[in-house]
């Protein structure tokens, strides 16, 4: 090539990174086009608006911030190249031991009578801490068993569901405490799920942990000659998807104002499906927060649409499968183009 169409070729291949659109603000475009396609076919079919009922989008964004606390954690064991399939049993498992601790003395079948009308610091410490404990068996698992974290995290995946179910019998758990339920009131699941996004959106941009949980992703090995403990690190992400899933069992278990061995059933699937519809990469190394809250905002917002326009639930769970295959089939073609650049 001449040195003119050298010259000429670099300002061209500047343009056309310039003209390509950042992931975030595509993904976004999306939820902005659902949601007018979803406005449109209400003013066609059922003759109302979509966007203009403020109770609809209410119970929606907090139907989708319990799945988004979860997903954020599985965004950084994505990132890393690894998946977790437990998060929605360990949902269940810590809603019913920390909901145990969070019972009123006038409920008169309390789990543990001589532990009730407890500050509600305690069932939330015992919640995190058990969903701290199902993370690190997972990721000492992975990490120094070398067992695939598919396999690893579905052992978790029936254990968890399996100690949720024994803990009580199949027995719920009720009559909890104000103090407890305040967490699931209101705009508070909300409030938590944007909490806990701001903060892994810093961790994961701007410090070591963020840095090192790419590095694993994109090459395990030259991170490990650049000196990074693939092992303890691996650990410390799992560490944070199971405390980040506990949150999520305590919240779910304070809004229901009760916990059931059968709460989470899915919620792993759905935090996955709004991971990668966010951008984040299945191969690993590629991945933000700020793509996995809009992820579970387009999640929240078609089944809401899908429940506004009177569709059955069967066909809510076909399409919703459609959509993460979607989803991988862009990405691998996204990770293919990246490659020929």
């Amino acid at each position: 090539m001449s040195t003119k169409a050298a010259e000429g070729a670099a300002p061209l291949a500047t343009r056309q990174r310039r003209r390509r659109l950042p992931t975030e603000l595509s993904i976004f475009l999306v939820l902005v086009g659902i949601a007018l396609i979803y406005e449109a076919l209400g003013w066609m079919f059922i003759g109302q608006s979509f966007l203009m009922n403020s109770q609809r989008l209410t119970i929606m964004i907090l139907q989708v911030s319990v799945i988004g606390i979860i997903a954020v954690g599985v965004t950084q064991v994505i990132i890393t190249g690894g998946i977790d399939l437990s998060s929605g049993s360990v949902v269940g498992m810590t809603a019913m031991i920390a909901t145990s601790f969070a019972q009123s003395s006038t409920w008169g079948r309390a789990v543990f009578p001589s532990l009730t009308d407890l500050p509600a610091v305690v069932p939330i410490m015992v919640g995190l801490l058990i969903g701290a404990a199902a993370g690190l068996a997972n990721g000492a698992l992975i990490a120094y068993t070398k067992i695939p974290p598919f396999i690893a995290t579905l052992g978790m995946f029936v254990s968890a569901r399996g100690v949720a179910k024994w803990y009580t019998k199949g027995q719920p758990v009720s009559g909890i405490t104000e103090q407890f339920h305040f967490i699931g009131t209101k705009a508070w699941p909300v409030v938590v799920f944007l909490v806990v996004a701001l903060i892994f959106h810093i961790a994961l941009r701007y410090t070591r942990y963020g840095k090192f949980t790419y590095a694993i992703g994109a090459n395990p090995q030259a991170a490990r000659v650049s000196g990074i403990n693939i092992e303890a690190h691996l650990v410390k992400v799992y560490v944070i998807a199971g405390l980040l899933a506990g949150l999520a069992g305590i919240v779910t278990a304070a809004r229901a104002e009760t916990a059931q061995a059968s709460m989470g059933v899915g919620y792993e699937l759905d935090a996955i499906a709004a991971t990668v519809i966010g951008g984040t990469s299945l191969t690993g190394g590629v991945g933000r927060i700020t793509g996995t809250v809009i992820g579970t905002i387009i999640l929240g917002v078609m089944t809401s649409g899908f429940t506004f326009l009177r569709i059955d639930a069967y066909y809510q769970e076909i399409v919703k499968g459609l959509i993460i295959v979607a989803a991988v089939v862009i990405d691998v073609y996204r990770q293919k183009k990246r490659r020929k650049h």
